[in-house]
């Protein structure tokens, strides 16, 4: 193993200055006293520093047990448990229905905390960019700021998004679409302040890596042969990604200047969690500490997060943010009654007209072309027999996992809103056993809990919206 005074030399020897003066004369890192620990799960206890801890409950008129509040990572923000998403705002939603849903949530049910992104609403193009944060703007006009925890991201390496207001030629340079260079990064929190018509943001996120990582968004896992693609202009790629100091080092700039508070990442690797956490512990006054990540997380989207990132998260105290719990819509079972239907008749349903099914059919096909199908099924028919709609059982089940710090959810309509947040009353542990009928791989019935038969699916169904059904 490296010994400490050798890791030390090395990142002295990589570390760039890109517009920070932290760094100045001193050529030694200002080392954490917690760098390269583990967590110690009797001293969090006693400092009172334990993973996702609940901080507070606070009785709202929509909830029977009240919301629940956490602190985000290494920083001060005392968040909800659950988190309002935006995406819809300005496509599927108008202006009016999503202040409504906002206000329904902040004022109901306890939630203090949203999250927008300047991409948004989705699907992006640039005729609807930033509609969302338009409206975020005219909801945070009628609160006080100090009361809204407000996250927004800035888009990672993309050549299809030259019609970002920071992307326009000038700060592009030689790639040609959004980057995340030092001035694409500043420029891009600069444009978003503008739209959301704050000072600030308390939380903002690097929506995906600058960087080839693989399984991006339903694509194939990593390869080293696609990466050094990727970093070849000749061979149909664009160039090598921009360095974690400098992503890190604009980061701190606008954390410096007041813009942002903390900073996350989204869609982001145990190695990038690693790297940019050693790269803060080692040189805390040139780069931010990164104190949430938000990555796809449900039912049917768990065994990338939990193999690796769960444990590289939870060392580094940064929290997971989970979107997409129910899985593009798939896990509330609203598209069961699709699975018989042939394309032309889909297309014609009111309901799907409605949906993500037929306006980001590009989105939906790592849920819908796999063998996503059969696992919706069996969490829904698990629901089911326990008396629970199959929303109740895969938002119950995500906002009290000891792996989430908080869940971003998305409603369209109010009523949809509304079961999504009475699910927090919901508690898997605690509701009753009952007699599970016989199975392959049980000779008599056995006493079980609904958690031990959402493992048994998940055993059956580890990684489903991978399996492709060809």
């Amino acid at each position: 193993m490296l010994s400490l005074s050798l890791l030390t030399t090395l990142l002295v020897a990589i570390v760039r200055d890109y517009g920070v003066t932290a760094f100045g004369e001193a050529t030694t890192p200002t080392v954490s006293s917690s760098a390269g620990l583990f967590r110690n799960p009797v001293k969090d206890e006693e400092t009172d520093n334990v993973y996702n801890k609940i901080v507070k409950t606070v009785q709202v008129p929509g909830l029977k047990n009240g919301m629940d509040y956490i602190k985000l990572g290494d920083s001060d923000l005392i968040v909800s448990k659950v988190c309002m998403g935006t995406m819809t705002y300005g496509i599927q939603n108008t202006l009016d229905e999503g202040i409504q849903l906002l206000n329904r949530s902040f004022d109901e049910y306890g939630i203090n905390f949203l999250d927008t992104a300047e991409i948004y609403p989705i699907p992006p193009n640039g005729e609807t960019q930033g509609e969302t944060d338009r409206i975020v703007c005219e909801f945070l006009k009628g609160r006080n700021r100090k009361d809204v925890i407000l996250a927004t991201k800035v888009a990672g390496r993309q050549p299809m998004l030259g019609y970002l207001p920071r992307a326009n030629g000038k700060s592009s340079g030689d790639y040609g679409g959004a980057d995340l260079t030092r001035q694409q990064i500043i420029e891009s929190v600069d444009e978003s302040l503008k739209r959301l018509g704050t000072d600030y943001i308390d939380l903002l996120q690097l929506h995906w890596p600058g960087r080839y990582t693989g399984g991006l968004f339903g694509s194939g896992d990593f390869k080293p042969s696609e990466y050094g693609k990727q970093c070849k202009k000749d061979n149909g790629g664009v160039s090598p990604p921009r360095e974690l100091q400098e992503q890190l080092s604009a980061l701190q700039e606008l954390i410096d200047c007041g813009k942002v508070r903390y900073f996350g990442v989204s869609n982001e690797t145990p190695y990038g969690v690693c790297s940019m956490s050693s790269l803060h512990e080692y040189f805390p006054e040139l780069y931010p500490k990164c104190i949430s990540i938000q990555n796809s997380y449900s039912l049917v989207v768990r065994k990338d997060y939990e193999a690796g990132c769960a444990e590289a998260c939870y060392h580094h105290n940064v929290a997971l943010l989970p979107y997409s719990p129910l899985a593009g819509g798939t896990l509330s079972g609203k598209y069961r009654k699709y699975s018989t239907m042939n394309q032309q008749d889909i297309v014609k349903d009111d309901d799907a007209k409605k949906s993500r099914l037929t306006r980001f059919p590009g989105y939906m096909a790592r849920y819908l072309d796999s063998e996503n199908e059969q696992a919706v099924n069996a969490y829904c028919d698990l629901a089911e027999s326990y008396k629970l709609t199959p929303t109740e059982l895969a938002l119950s089940w995500c906002y009290h996992n000891e792996l989430v710090g908080s869940t971003i959810i998305g409603a369209t309509t109010l009523e949809q809103l509304e079961e999504n947040l009475l699910a927090y009353d919901i508690k898997l542990n605690v509701i009753p056993t009952k007699q599970a009928a016989a199975t392959s791989d049980d000779n008599d019935t056995n006493e079980t809990t609904i958690l031990n038969q959402i493992e048994k699916i998940y055993k059956r169904y580890t990684d489903p919206t991978k399996a492709k059904n060809d």
